[in-house]
């Protein structure tokens, strides 16, 4: 199994979509640019949604769910959203064999839709503000798809919430970019970089998109998630209007955020390698997996019952006995390495005489016997220490591999070699960022919210520059 996979190094594109369908994450769908999530993959997703609705839930929002169908005329309603959409909609034009009054899209976000029901729902400031969540999934008709990170159909969260003032959206769209941050670099383990986007490169409709970017392992961008100040766009787009304490009649501000089914595309290359999946602890379907080793019905017997004893004493953590008899230990070990899984535990006759167990991390590949009392405290600071340490990992591979450039030629040689991210000044203007990447491949993945005191000059005119903005090719 392990030897089928194509090395990072000879083919990183290759390697990413062989872990994928070998580690049973997903598969290709009949449809073109459609995937089919398989158990383990989902069971995957499942951790990270509950990672990040627990977050929502403290954070005072509640979930509901929205149609998949979207009248077209609702698109039409706030100009610069239907042009930013419009080359990925999905558009149905018959149903019940008629061919329909007015076309409906296949929701390919839901900022219209919510907006016309928040325009029903909210009535005075004491409707406000809107807090709502919901899980659900979207469509988009891309052209190059790749598994997770860039699929027809997806899955996702995206929050509306709607405000009486434009101090409360915006703090909103940033407590959630928070929300974000936490989750990727806590639960996640990827380090990410918090900032706004460009005007080219924000969200249809938002008045100020705010993104968290991480570096994969073949040092491309990808955007892990994003938030959205709406200002008033939607607002007046829809009539949602509110009576304000002085009894006059306000538009709300609006805010959208979204993480998708991408962050498991994000996981498997922040952190995998040549043998399969790494997955950081907190998110693993599968925490620890037991590997019974035995010859004969009755060592079988005993090295299985001193297994479950063993299994039970771990019942907070997600733990799993690979008790197969088809399959030899050596082919567990690399099936569940493929797999990802933090930790394996390996019991056999010695063992249970000596009354220990031989615990090997996935992502170092170390081993040591601990004894079977040692095990309750000694196994959840391993995966903690894991945990740590991939995100130290991912860290260090970002710091090594981001640059500091005061000239086009080495901003542009770095592009040319083996990429990365750059931090680079940029004048704000927006031929300037379209060269850069008409020439370079390379795009403003964000202006970071840390930044330096001093002013520049941009790389790409000369002229001065209040900010930096961080380049990378991206995904």
């Amino acid at each position: 199994m392990v030897r089928k996979i194509t090395p990072k190094s000879e083919d990183y594109s290759r390697w990413y979509t062989d872990v994928v369908q070998m580690a049973e994450l997903a598969d290709y769908a009949p449809v073109k640019g459609c995937m089919v999530i398989r158990p383990y993959g989902y069971a995957l997703w499942e951790n990270i949604r509950e990672a990040l609705d627990r977050r929502f839930k403290a954070t005072g929002h509640v979930n509901a769910y929205f149609p998949l169908f979207i009248p077209m005329s609702f698109l039409e309603k706030e100009a610069e959203h239907v042009k930013g959409f419009s080359p990925e909609l999905a558009v149905v034009t018959h149903g019940g064999g008629k061919k329909l009054e007015e076309p409906l899209v296949v929701r390919p976000t839901s900022e219209t839709v919510i907006g016309y029901m928040y325009a029903k729902w909210v009535r005075s400031y004491r409707d406000l503000p809107i807090l709502i969540n919901q899980w659900c999934n979207v469509v988009r008709w891309e052209m190059r798809t790749r598994l997770f990170l860039r699929t027809t159909e997806f899955l996702w969260q995206e929050g509306h919430t709607a405000h009486a003032t434009a101090e409360e959206a915006q703090e909103e769209a940033l407590r959630m970019l928070d929300i974000y941050v936490d989750f990727a670099q806590n639960d996640a383990a990827i380090p990410v970089i918090a900032g706004r986007k460009s005007e080219s490169e924000k969200f249809a409709g938002a008045v100020t998109s705010y993104t968290i970017e991480a570096m994969m392992g073949d040092r491309k961008a990808l955007q892990a998630g994003t938030s959205h100040f709406l200002g008033q766009n939607f607002a007046k787009a829809f009539d949602i209007k509110y009576l304000d304490r002085n009894n006059e009649l306000q538009y709300c501000w609006t805010t959208s955020w979204g993480v998708s089914t991408r962050m498991v595309g994000a996981i498997v290359m922040a952190h995998g390698d040549d043998q399969g999946l790494i997955l950081p602890p907190k998110l693993a379907p599968i925490q620890v997996v037991v590997v019974p080793i035995w010859h004969g019905e009755e060592e079988r017997g005993t090295v299985l019952a001193e297994a479950k004893k063993i299994a039970a004493g771990l019942s907070n953590l997600r733990c799993h006995i690979d008790d197969r008899e088809e399959y030899t230990p050596g082919w567990k070990f690399n099936h569940w390495e493929m797999k990802g899984v933090p930790l394996r535990m390996e019991i056999g006759p010695r063992e249970v005489k000596e009354g220990q167990a031989v615990l090997a991390r996935r992502d170092t590949g170390e081993r040591k016997a601990v004894p079977r009392e040692a095990l309750p405290e000694e196994i959840p600071a391993l995966l903690e220490d894991i945990q740590t340490s991939l995100y130290r990992r991912a860290l260090r591979f970002r710091e090594e591999n981001t640059f500091t450039v005061e000239s086009y030629d080495e901003f542009k040689a770095i592009f040319e070699g083996q990429g990365g991210f750059v931090n680079a000044y940029w004048c704000g203007d927006a031929a300037c960022e379209e060269a850069i990447k008409e020439e370079t491949k390379a795009t403003i993945r964000c202006i970071p919210f840390n930044q330096p005191d001093e002013k520049g000059r941009c790389i790409y005119c000369g002229r001065e520059a209040e900010e930096i903005a961080v380049f990378a090719k991206a995904y």
